[in-house]
């Protein structure tokens, strides 16, 4: 049987990518086996910088999401600097960057180009927004695509959003790059062609909102914080405050948990209530006063 770290022996991944989604998906590319030359610019990738530095001169953050690459720097305003990389193009198997559309044709290294001199590679492009949007050359972050999408409207106190924390965007992504390479290198293997995939960042969220868009789509109101089944309107499903200060997070979906959390809790009179409509205030009242009388050592015995 094969091992994880064996099922990508001998293919070639060419890393143009910087910051977190592109160079978390290569960095699974090489858990897998794969082996990945991440390209920089002269100045580094700015991830170097972004974090605490070690004794290397690096940040940790760096560090992690390199490891197992090999780097080289690259140049790509010096005509001999894209020679090289078209050597390296050659025997590739897979590149992976992030520019904004166009930029890789502007370097005289867009796909086109790199497909006459290698048919068979398959290139992942990370964009932050879909290429031929109106958004297709803007610049963004996590936090941009998590709000563009809603999720941020939707999580949070009824009071104001929260900042979402992890980079669920980033990585969303970085997987999504992932799972449609391997699609790229399973079709390969029939046809033995390559192909272009984008897969932009404000895009791959979207997904994440499935039961709220179908909720929209069936009742035509979009969701509010603290009102939903899985955002804190639900009491069986929220986080609570215990006494000592620390929080606790109940979820209790299916009914059989529920049903033996309210037997545990002495309150058998709310198992009938789980599905009650959302805002689930007064149920919520009620364990808010029953968790505040707890410490958090009580709550996970």
């Amino acid at each position: 049987m094969s091992k994880l770290n064996q099922f990508l022996s001998g293919v070639r991944v060419l890393d143009l990518t910087r910051h977190l989604p592109g160079p978390l998906a290569t960095l699974y590319l090489a858990d897998m086996g794969a082996e990945v030359i991440k390209i920089e610019p002269p100045t580094g990738d700015e991830a170097r910088s972004i974090g605490r530095k070690n004794a290397n001169g690096r940040t940790d953050f760096f560090d992690a999401i390199q490891a197992g690459k090999r780097t080289r720097m690259m140049d790509f305003t010096q005509p001999e600097e894209v020679e090289t990389f078209i050597e390296l193009v050659k025997t590739a198997d897979i590149l992976v960057e992030s520019f904004r559309p166009g930029v890789m044709d502007k370097l005289g290294i867009g796909f086109k180009r790199l497909r006459e001199i290698n048919p068979g590679l398959i290139c992942c492009s990370l964009p932050g927004y879909g290429s031929g949007t109106p958004l297709s050359h803007a610049a963004g972050h996590d936090a941009n695509y998590l709000s563009l999408a809603g999720v941020l409207g939707a999580t949070g106190a009824a009071e104001k959003p929260y900042y979402f924390n992890p980079p669920v965007a980033d990585c969303t992504g970085s997987l999504t790059a992932v799972t449609s390479i391997l699609g790229a290198l399973q079709a390969r293997h029939r046809t033995g062609e390559g192909c272009e995939i984008e897969v932009a960042l404000a895009d791959v969220v979207m997904p994440l909102q499935t039961m709220y868009i179908a909720e929209l789509n069936g009742t035509g109101q979009s969701p509010e914080r603290e009102k939903e089944l899985l955002n804190g309107g639900a009491a069986f499903y929220r986080i609570y405050a215990t006494k000592d200060k620390k929080h606790v997070m109940l979820g209790s979906v299916e009914p059989k948990f529920w049903k033996a959390f309210c037997e545990a809790a002495g309150r058998e009179d709310l198992i009938a209530r789980q599905w009650e409509p959302t805002p689930q205030t007064e149920m919520i009242k009620e364990l808010d006063v029953l968790f505040a009388g707890m410490t958090l050592a009580e709550c996970e015995e």
